[in-house]
């Protein structure tokens, strides 16, 4: 089996078999958001202490890539400070899936990130970093 059949299968697992995908309770940071194009739904909920990440979850639906792709990075941020986070950009979500992803389903995948910045955008002004620096 090649690297590219290996990741492959590995998305479709997050897809079918998606980790933290609850509704968290206490969280204290949570953010929606909505890709209109092609109806991709993902919710965050996070659970922040000393500016760390205790918990992450999701609640979401819509293609094997976006669900597979806030799946993976919900298991990545969990013990990850608030400024590590900041420096996650679209290549560290491309890397997770890890397979290549046409332009158009780059959206997909990045609606995970865009979401987590979203739930973060108060803790980005206490930080002075903006929404362009997070």
């Amino acid at each position: 089996m090649s690297d590219l059949e290996l990741y492959q299968e590995n998305v479709l697992d997050y897809y079918k078999h998606p980790r933290n995908k609850e509704i968290l309770e206490g969280y204290t940071h949570t953010a929606r958001k909505l890709n209109p194009l092609c109806g991709d739904e993902l919710t965050i909920y996070l659970k922040i202490k000393n500016r760390v990440v205790e918990r992450a979850t999701f609640q979401g639906k819509g293609c094997a890539i976006s669900q597979a792709a806030i799946s993976m990075l919900t298991e990545k941020i969990i013990g990850m400070s608030i400024e590590s986070i900041c420096h996650l950009g679209k290549e560290d979500i491309l890397n997770l899936l890890g397979i290549p992803i046409t332009y158009t389903r780059e959206k997909c995948a990045v609606l995970s990130l865009q979401v987590l910045q979203e739930s973060l955008s108060e803790e980005k002004k206490n930080l002075k970093l903006g929404v362009e620096g997070c």
